[in-house]
């Protein structure tokens, strides 16, 4: 997928009415992540989860398409673990739609039980591709806003 491919950079930023501390849990426990990571549609069973939050530790999870039972796996390895204001992610090239990337997630809290989550990424992928990914990561956060109004 070389042709095509330059440095594309998404930043995404959402205000959840949840405390600092919460957010970074569903960021941060594999039975949380399991509940909103990915798009709608999809499902993230506990047993494909690997999270060993620190610097050098593997990060995991599969995906699973209700529709079709297509699966998609993200994994990476945390190069950055400040709890709980930062996550810094490297992720090696995923086959088809990038060659590599790097995301930065930083808690802010705002005060009043609100926190703002600013998640930068910069992806190895072609301009096509960098808008589907886009996409999958604001349903994800939609999700992830769910799941926190819930608890």
């Amino acid at each position: 997928m070389t042709e095509g491919v330059t440095s594309q950079e998404i930043t995404i930023s959402r205000v959840f009415d949840a405390p600092r501390e919460l957010v970074w849990r569903a960021w941060t426990e594999p039975e949380q992540l399991a509940r909103w990571w990915g798009p709608a549609g999809w499902t993230n069973r506990l047993e494909t989860i690997t999270m060993d939050v620190q610097p050098g530790g593997t990060f995991r999870v599969t995906s699973v398409s209700d529709a079709d039972g297509t699966e998609m796996t993200s994994q990476g390895m945390y190069r950055e673990v400040i709890a709980p204001e930062r996550l810094v992610l490297d992720e090696p090239a995923e086959g088809a739609w990038h060659e590599g990337a790097v995301s930065v997630a930083t808690f802010n809290d705002l005060g009043d039980g609100r926190t703002e989550l600013v998640l930068h990424s910069t992806i190895q992928t072609t301009h096509e591709m960098r808008a589907g990914a886009e996409a999958g990561v604001a349903g994800s956060l939609d999700r992830l806003a769910e799941h926190l109004a819930a608890r």
